[in-house]
């Protein structure tokens, strides 16, 4: 029973917010030709960096007023109130000039609920408020160059060293790492158990000297990912997430919240939808009946992405853990981007690979460029077919994956005994 009427919570959250940010000034309805077209710009690192700062401290400003963790518990300085509180708040957010939550999809939607479900005694007490309230942000570190789609098949070892442990070895593809304070590290604590159960978490500190991070720069001419080199990193064992040799599973949490994350991206976008459509408008496809029907399917495969997103969103909300259909809604993004990508490359031709000045046209560029990286981030499409197959459909597992011989024995690079 909350403690306070929704009604009342609102107007607490609406007198905050007009005291401490502008409105934004009522939306335009979109119209083809006005304004700027540059709709998916990319900041570089030192933007990237500000915004983070920025966003720190306004969730720093909001959490001390009682509006950064609503639904959480009051031990780490939530309000324990209902969903639906948290969703009025945000409605009105959006109302107000204030940063963007971007720095924290990871550190909130990934990291976090993992230390929350494996995190020692300690490490929750260092680092969940700190977390939600924006003193910190967390980052991802799993992928590495020898081990992507396979994730299990990782290197990067840690070894025991009384209470601490010694972390060697390079992860790839991780976001945000450079305006990072800690991430949440898979590593290899026993080679002699077969691939998926050697395998152990960590928190580690990605100030310390010993961790090098360097950018990899995208075909969108982004810099937002990059690689990490550790080396010789020392991390306490109250530091440790889950028990030893049991990372899978601590990597499952993270990763069923980072496919609900990604699914739930543009699912339905309906500024995204609108430029699109008036797009069409503009250059008369919507008059040919094959163009029209393409648009159509493109829109109905977002709505129905959208509606999957919300199912999905309303299962966490209950403080149930995102299970393998979560893949699905992963695989629906990047399905119906591809489709909207093919439909963009018929509608504009040459326009869209050829800067001739005209608005609505090469601005689609980057948003192109970005998206087949959808199909690898978070789990490639055949992985996730895979998990859908056999997680949710329970068909057969493919034949040649090895799931009993000591990792040592199927992995070149293994270290000799």
């Amino acid at each position: 029973m909350a403690d306070i009427s929704l009604e009342d919570f609102r107007a607490e959250a609406l007198k905050f917010l007009e005291s401490v940010a502008e409105r934004r000034p009522v939306e335009k309805e979109f119209v083809w030709g006005e304004g700027s077209d540059n709709f998916y710009r990319e900041k570089d690192r030192a933007q990237e960096a500000k915004n983070a700062e920025e966003s720190k401290l306004w969730r720093q400003k909001k959490f001390d007023a009682g509006f950064g963790w609503i639904s959480g518990p009051k031990q780490w300085g939530g309000r324990e109130l209902p969903g639906a509180y948290d969703r009025a708040y945000s409605e009105l957010e959006v109302q107000f000039k204030v940063p963007d939550n971007g720095p924290f999809g990871i550190s909130l939607g990934m990291v976090t609920p993992t230390i929350e479900d494996h995190g020692s005694d300690a490490a929750r007490e260092l680092y969940v408020r700190r977390l939600w309230r924006g003193e910190m942000i967390a980052c991802q570190l799993f992928s590495e160059p020898g081990a992507g789609s396979d994730l299990a098949s990782l290197t990067t070892k840690a070894e025991r060293d009384g209470e601490e442990w010694v972390i060697t070895g390079q992860k790839v593809w991780t976001t945000g790492a450079h305006y990072s304070d800690i991430g949440e590290i898979i590593a290899r604590t026993d080679w002699d158990m077969p691939k998926h159960k050697g395998l152990t978490a960590f928190i580690v500190d990605m100030k310390d000297p010993r961790v090098e991070i360097r950018p990899l720069k995208q075909m969108t001419g982004g810099a937002s990912f990059n690689e990490i080199f550790f080396n010789e990193v020392r991390v306490r064992d109250d530091h440790r997430l889950g028990d030893v040799n049991n990372g899978w599973n601590v990597a499952l949490t993270t990763l069923m919240n980072e496919r609900a994350s990604i699914g739930s991206n543009n699912a339905g976008d309906k500024n995204l939808l609108t430029r699109v459509i008036a797009l069409a408008k503009h250059y008369e496809l919507d008059k040919d009946p094959v163009v029209r029907a393409h648009l159509a399917d493109v829109i109905i495969g977002f709505r129905v992405a959208a509606m999957n997103a919300q199912r999905a969103a309303a299962k966490i909300k209950l403080g149930q853990l995102p299970g393998p259909e979560m893949s699905i809604t992963k695989m629906a993004l990047v399905n119906n981007q591809a489709k909207l990508v093919t439909f963009l490359s018929h509608a504009l031709g040459a326009k869209l690979i050829a800067d001739t000045g005209e608005w609505g046209t090469y601005a689609w560029a980057n948003f192109v460029l970005g998206t087949p990286g959808l199909r690898i981030a978070g789990g490639s499409d055949e992985v996730m077919r895979n998990i859908v197959g056999e997680r949710v459909l329970g068909l057969p597992k493919e034949p040649g994956i090895d799931s009993v011989s000591p990792f040592r024995d199927i992995k070149v690079s293994a270290p000799k005994k």
